[in-house]
Order: C-alpha cells, then structure tokens, then sequence
C-alpha cells in the first residue's frame, strides 16, 4: 500500500523556500506522492446571490503545474499528482503540453489526475462550458493521450480538432498515467454510478471520496463489478483512499488505513488542510506519525 501526502495549499503561505523545506521533507519522510488541488478562481463570497462553495476568493491555491515545475528541481524521487485539475475548464492540449513540461523535468514523475469540478464562476471565467463538462471530459482524456503518444496528432472529434500538429518534447512515460476523481455523493452517501462508470472505462485509477466504513465498501465493491462490465480486471486498477486529518488522530488513521486496506485500496493520502495546524511543522508532524504507521 503507497502513501500520499496532500499539499496544504489553503495554509502554506507563498514563502517558496517554505514550500520547498515542506516538499523535501514530505519525500524525506518516505511518502510515495505528494497531491496537489486545482482551482484557477475563487469567487467572492458576498458576490449577489450569495455563495456556498467550500472556497472563495481568499482561499490560497498555487497552481499546479507551476508549482509541480519548481517541485521537479527540488525532489527526486517523489511522484507529483494532481487531485484534481478540472480538466473541461482548460484547454486540452495546453494541459498535455503542460504535463509533459513536468513530467520532463521531473523525469516521469507524473500522476495527472484530473475531474469535472463543480465552480460554475471558474467556468465561466474561463470561457468553458459549464454544463457539458462530463461528457467533454471523456474526449479530453483521448485527446490527451494521443498527444503524448504520437509525434503527429490528426483527430477530429465532437469538441477538438487537431490538424497534424503535435507536441515537443514529448513526455517520459507515454502515456502519463491518467486518474480521475469523484463519483461520491457524500449526501446520499453512496457512488455515483454515471461518474464511476466513466471512471471504470476510461481511467488509469481513482482518487476517491470514498470513506473508510461500511458504505465506502459497498461503494467499491460497486466500483469493482463496473470494472468488469467494462471489461477491465479489478486487481490491477489502483485505487486511492483519503483520511483527514482533522478532528482525528493516529488510532483513527490506523482504523482508517487497515479499513481502506480490506476494502482494496492500494494507496491512501493524508489531508492536513484545515486541521487547524498553526504551523508548517504541526503539518509535517501529522504526516511523521501517519508515515510511521505504515
């Protein structure tokens, strides 16, 4: 079973040398991947009508592929993954362009995980369309790939059209593996089976929402007959649970680990964001005590 840390974006600060002291020590420490959340915009919270997003303008999000550039020069071995970038509400080969740059330079260190996400105001701002993102995703991916795999691309699909023309460099792995995220409904507390589906047919994993008890369980055992409709074996799709850390603490990751572990996960990330850590070592110490659990 792999280990991620995710990276506490809301908390951080803008010092890079923290942000390098941070990273450094996250692959120190043993862990197998560091993940990283995307939004572009925040909206403003007393905008008219109001707003319920988790974030808003004053939520800090370093972008990734920037970051992940910089992080590239300054690990070695640390695998660098996106949890999520929203795919649809970026140009698709702008993204493979940029995650072959990473890969690149961190010589095939890369997990793109991308999702649909769910902030209409990012969409708008740029220039997406909101409401056909989930069926756009799924041309996203192929249009991706084909990009990283092919000296000359001529494809025309529903949304793209690329005129033979192709990237340079092109990436270290070829393909870079593909992940996707969602597909749990934390209300009706179960999959959403159009989302898994998608993720069943098209992905290289899954960064889940999943949670550690008896419902994430039925959750991937449906998960798991999806994958065998789509013809694909269970055994060699991975799969990533995540544990926050707030309000828990050892005895509650290690219940949460051995859980995700039965449940079949291969891998599971530890959260710090909004434990209520007042500094840089308070994240770095959760993620000590999570490490030395495995």
């Amino acid at each position: 079973m792999q280990v991620g840390a995710v990276f506490p974006q809301l908390e951080i600060g803008t010092d890079p040398d923290v942000i390098a002291a941070y990273a450094r020590t996250v692959e120190q420490l043993g862990y197998d991947h560091l993940v990283i959340f995307d939004h572009v915009l925040g909206a403003d919270s007393n905008r008219p009508g109001g707003w319920t997003g988790v974030y808003d303008h004053r939520s800090m999000f370093h972008e990734p592929f920037v970051l992940y550039g910089y992080l590239a020069a300054i690990t070695t071995r640390l695998k660098l993954a996106s949890a999520v970038i929203v795919l649809p509400q970026r140009q698709t080969a702008l993204v493979a362009k940029q995650a072959a740059e990473v890969d690149v330079l961190s010589r095939g260190r890369v997990i793109l995980g991308v999702g649909i996400g769910w902030n209409q105001v990012e969409y708008e701002a740029l220039g997406q369309s909101f409401t056909n993102r989930g069926r756009r995703i799924e041309e996203q991916v192929a249009v991706l790939r084909a990009l990283w795999t092919q000296e000359i691309v001529d494809l025309s699909g529903r949304w793209h059209r690329i005129d033979r023309a192709g990237l340079s460099p092109l990436p270290v792995q070829r393909p870079i593996p593909v992940w996707l995220g969602g597909g749990w409904d934390r209300q009706k507390r179960a999959i959403v089976e159009p989302v898994v589906r998608r993720i069943a047919r098209i992905a290289d994993g899954w960064f889940t929402h999943v949670p550690a008890n008896d419902e994430g369980r039925a959750g991937m055992e449906a998960f798991r007959r999806l994958l065998e409709e789509e013809g694909r074996d269970p055994a060699k799709m991975p799969v990533e649970g995540r544990l926050p850390a707030a309000k828990s603490g050892p005895e509650e990751w290690r219940r949460g680990i051995e859980t995700f572990r039965q449940m079949g996960m291969t891998s599971v990330e530890l959260n710090t964001m909004g434990a209520g850590y007042r500094s840089l070592d308070e994240h770095l110490d959760a993620l000590r005590r999570f490490k030395e659990l495995f």
